[in-house]
């Protein structure tokens, strides 16, 4: 008897632990995938400090804007939206430890509105694999990413090749016969890059286009303006960072070279003219967004929240792509008939055929599309402002 009251006590406590662990299991489940009946937890790494930070704070306080103006109103379907941000310095590895804490232990529905391509290839196996939590609206990615879809992964931005695709597409159009493109050397921007010539070709088979690679983050443009008065170009194409871009067009103001300048979206930025000055007069580029100096109501509001509710900050294209990043977020989880989890957000999208932000394209997704747009807008420096051209259009369809 004694044996089998000992036994009996001990399938107890083993009972005990058993339903203790379900119960911690449970909770994790909730933290990570169960949602909140009263407010929405989302998360994002940015890099708030480092040479990217000139991207990544005006995208949060662009974001913070719409949020704060939703949740002033009430928020999504009487939920308020509460979204944690983390500086991750555009470091992959910083990127993977705040992944672990937003899921784990901030117990976050999905990634909204982060930002890199490295970064976010880095967190994709604990974020999307493990945690089953969705990153939605990534600034940045590549086309893998989407062919074939991943699951948990939805994006709204033109993917880079076809920003080029465009910007090719443009040149030939306004007359060029002969494109250099001028690129930096990391293999993302010579991928970008080789999408030129195809394109280029395709619009007039005649078109010849050569590159030159640049040290990234290089300062110093002389050399670089030399070898372009040297190809005897008509038209250049810059797939470069902003401040790259910036001392391109100041060094071929210094050397007496005018000539047609196009660049895909990252140099269509507020920054661009702050540095280069008059020398970006005349500049063209593809955009995300419309140009924050549009006078679309859409436009409007966004400027009218960002002073309400971000004074100070910047109400520039940067700004924009999170406040448009933001508002694709919420119009979607609108759609989400109770609690918000990660498994209903990411069904939500495979839904959503069919979102306006107003300042960015139409977004359509679905099943077997997890990549909102391959739309663009063109934009142009006009008396130092960028302005915007024409409206939404698809690029050129590439090979």
């Amino acid at each position: 008897m004694r044996r089998f009251r000992r036994a009996a006590g001990t399938t107890a406590v083993l009972a005990v632990v058993a339903l203790t662990a379900n119960a911690c299991a449970d909770q994790d489940s909730a933290g990570a995938g169960g949602g909140s009946p009263s407010e929405i937890h989302i998360g994002a790494w940015l890099p708030l400090t480092g040479a990217t930070a000139a991207y990544g704070v005006p995208q949060r306080a662009g974001a913070d804007a719409y949020f704060k103006m939703i949740n002033a109103s009430g928020g999504i379907n009487g939920r308020k939206v509460r979204w944690t941000v983390k500086d991750n310095a555009a470091d992959p590895q910083q990127t993977v430890q705040i992944a672990r804490e937003l899921v784990g232990q901030d117990k976050i529905v999905a990634v909204v509105n982060a930002n890199g391509t490295s970064q976010a290839e880095a967190a994709f196996p604990f974020v999307l694999t493990q945690s089953k939590v969705p990153i939605l609206n990534e600034v940045g990615g590549s086309e893998s990413w989407y062919d074939p879809p991943r699951p948990g992964l939805f994006g709204t931005q033109t993917l880079y090749e076809d920003q080029a695709a465009a910007v090719a597409a443009w040149a030939v159009q306004d007359g060029a016969k002969k494109i250099l493109v001028v690129h930096s050397d990391p293999a993302a921007f010579v991928n970008v890059a080789e999408q030129v010539e195809p394109v280029a070709r395709k619009v007039d088979p005649s078109v010849e286009v050569e590159r030159l690679p640049v040290k990234y983050q290089t300062t110093d443009y002389t050399p670089v303006i030399s070898k372009v008065k040297a190809a005897k170009t008509q038209a250049v194409i810059l797939i470069l960072t902003s401040p790259e871009a910036a001392a391109f067009m100041k060094e071929a103001k210094l050397q007496g070279l005018s000539l047609p300048t196009y660049a895909y979206a990252p140099v269509a930025a507020e920054s661009t003219i702050a540095l280069a000055k008059d020398a970006a007069e005349g500049v063209k580029a593809v955009q995300l967004v419309k140009a924050p100096s549009d006078p679309d109501p859409s436009v409007k509001e966004f400027r009218t929240a960002m002073a309400e509710y971000e004074p100070g900050q910047d109400a520039g294209f940067l700004a924009l792509w999170g406040w448009s990043n933001a508002k694709v977020f919420a119009e979607i989880a609108r759609t989400v008939k109770g609690t918000v989890t990660p498994q209903a957000l990411s069904e939500a999208y495979q839904k959503a055929s069919a979102v306006d932000p107003g300042v960015s394209p139409v977004m359509k997704f679905g099943t077997s599309s997890h990549l909102g747009t391959r739309s663009v807008q063109r934009v142009e420096v006009k008396n130092g402002v960028w302005t915007s051209v024409g409206d939404f259009y698809t690029p050129p369809a590439r090979d």
